[in-house]
């Protein structure tokens, strides 16, 4: 059913809407298919035909480079989800359509498991479809609720975080087990069948949900405040702000003419390893904070032409919008779980002689990524049910900012004991891979902290008619994570960075495990400062 934002909910104050279980079911799918391939693409990559080209010592870097442009990927079509759902179909009709084309893309991978044109489509297929859905089946869920059953909202969105890491868990645990045994073309096609259930879970519930209006002809939106802000003059004012965005604008330009003519003809003061993927990041970040600042420097013009709510709406996303920026020093630690300790397990020792190893099940070092799900599973009833209650009764407030900024900390923590592994492998001993569990604890706490907490405190902050799109941001927090890894990689290929790598007598691998704990305690640092004059707000539906 369709329904305008302040209509009466169907539900009951005490009652869960009807309709979660099933997107609950669709994500718990989804999820699995995604972690399925995603959890195997770096392992896959690295001993496949279709790096073959290259040398044996460069396939693994490869590898890494191949999955974080992925992931950038994939958490940069969520601006694109949003803005459709937002503007033109809803979230019901966007989500459905791209979830096609995501079962699209799985059904590539497994068929062209041979041919990289064929692979990589598929590749860019299944960031599109998931990228796309990303942000809005988030909202989707939020949708369900409004002031009378929000008390609610909290223990679904725990409940949705919950199955995707009971999907993660699995699929973890399993797909490399299927890629060993049977193939990547059944590896990969489980993740596509199970996508495939997933869209049909979320087509039955069709007739149940309650979906918002898209505001395709709001004239109070995000960008039309933003703009005439921008543009309208003021009496004895100058335009500061514009210029601002302008030059935002100008230098985002000049970063993707400098990659097109260095791609053409060559550029010898342009880094070799800009790229266009690393080049299009840069200039979307160059606009989204130019802009941003430019726009909140003049905001106030918008008064008069647009009304004061819309206005103080444009205000709050900015102000999420560096919330989400703090984060992204957590994403480029987190995402790397799957890529650098992948690579780093596959030079420890499996320790089949310790009585606790499940060594019927656990043979490879990619497997130790079901750590991360299953310890969401438990940290979450723990973290509402003893920490959070616990803290409350010593008279501290675990607030959503507070543990986000937390969740950051702890994430450095979690790589400064993977530096200390990796001085030990560098050191020539034998580690064993259960040394690993220690960071992975340490980075799933922070995960729940930040990740699980992000949910409700994304839906609460964003004005109705831009929670779609104020989601896709958050998400593209995610792209700007990978995209330090990426300007790390291409920075250490420098001479200069590596004589100073050499110089510390770390290996580049411990070196860079420490910088990016370093850059994760930095962010925590910041975050906590913001956080302390951050204005709350509360967005739910109103009845």
């Amino acid at each position: 059913m369709t329904i305008p934002a302040t209509a009466a909910p169907a539900e009951s104050s005490s009652r869960l809407p009807r309709q979660i279980p099933y997107i609950i079911g669709n994500e718990g799918c989804e999820r699995f298919s995604f972690y399925g391939m995603r959890n195997i693409l770096v392992q896959f990559l690295a001993s496949s035909v279709l790096l073959a080209y290259l040398p044996e010592a460069e396939r693994a870097g490869m590898a890494k480079e191949v999955f974080h442009t992925f992931v950038i990927g994939v958490y940069f079509f969520p601006l694109l989800g949003g803005w459709l759902a937002d503007r033109f179909f809803g979230k019901y009709r966007t989500v459905l359509w791209f979830s096609l084309i995501y079962c699209a893309g799985h059904a590539c991978l497994a068929l062209f498991e041979n041919h990289r044109t064929g692979f990589y489509t598929g590749l860019f297929l299944i960031a599109l479809g998931s990228g796309g859905i990303k942000p809005l089946v988030v909202s989707f869920v939020g949708d369900q609720f409004d002031q009378t059953n929000k008390h609610l909202a909290r223990k679904v969105f725990d409940a949705f975080y919950w199955i995707i890491n009971f999907g993660s868990f699995f699929a973890s645990l399993l797909m490399p087990i299927f890629l060993r045994e049977l193939g990547p073309a059944v590896a990969f096609g489980i993740p596509g069948a199970l996508m495939f259930i997933a869209t049909f879970i979320f087509w039955l519930g069709r007739g149940q949900y309650v979906n918002v209006p898209p505001a395709s002809s709001d004239p109070d939106s995000f960008l039309h405040v933003a703009r005439t802000a921008l543009m309208k003059q003021a009496p004895g004012q100058g335009r500061g702000g514009y210029l601002v965005a302008m030059a935002g604008f100008a230098l985002a330009v000049g970063l993707l003419l400098g990659w097109a003519v260095h791609a053409t003809v060559g550029l010898s003061w342009w880094p070799e390893s800009f790229g266009f993927v690393i080049s299009a990041c840069l200039a979307l970040g160059v606009i989204i904070a130019f802009g941003g600042i430019g726009t909140s420097m003049q905001l106030d013009r918008a008064r008069g032409t647009h009304p004061d709510a819309a206005v103080d709406g444009v205000r709050a996303v900015l102000r999420i919008l560096i919330v989400f920026a703090l984060t992204t020093p957590f994403w480029s630690l987190f995402d790397q779980k799957a890529s650098t300790w992948v690579l780093q397990g596959n030079q420890m020792a499996m320790p089949h002689d310790a009585w606790w190893w499940p060594s019927f099940i656990v043979r490879d070092a990619a497997q130790m990524q079901a750590l991360n799900p299953a310890l969401v599973m438990l940290l979450i009833p723990f973290n509402n049910l003893v920490l959070y209650p616990a803290l409350q009764r010593m008279g501290f407030s675990p607030t959503p900012l507070r543990r986000m900024g937390a969740g950051i900390a702890f994430s450095g923590a979690a790589w400064i004991i993977a530096g200390i592994l990796q001085l030990w492998i560098d050191g020539g001993d034998p580690v064993s891979l259960a040394w690993q569990i220690l960071p992975y604890a340490l980075l799933t706490l922070g995960e729940v902290l930040v990740s699980a907490t992000a949910l409700e405190f994304a839906y609460s902050q964003a004005p109705q008619a831009m929670k779609g799109v104020i989601m896709a941001f958050w998400y593209l927090a995610s792209t700007f994570g990978s995209l330090w890894v990426l300007l790390t990689n291409a920075g250490v290929r420098n001479e200069a960075v590596m004589s100073h790598i050499d110089a510390t007598g770390l290996s580049e691998n411990a070196f860079l495990m420490f910088f990016f704990a370093g850059f994760a305690f930095l962010a925590a640092a910041a975050f906590a400062l913001y956080a302390r004059r951050y204005p709350m707000q509360d967005n739910y539906r109103r009845t």
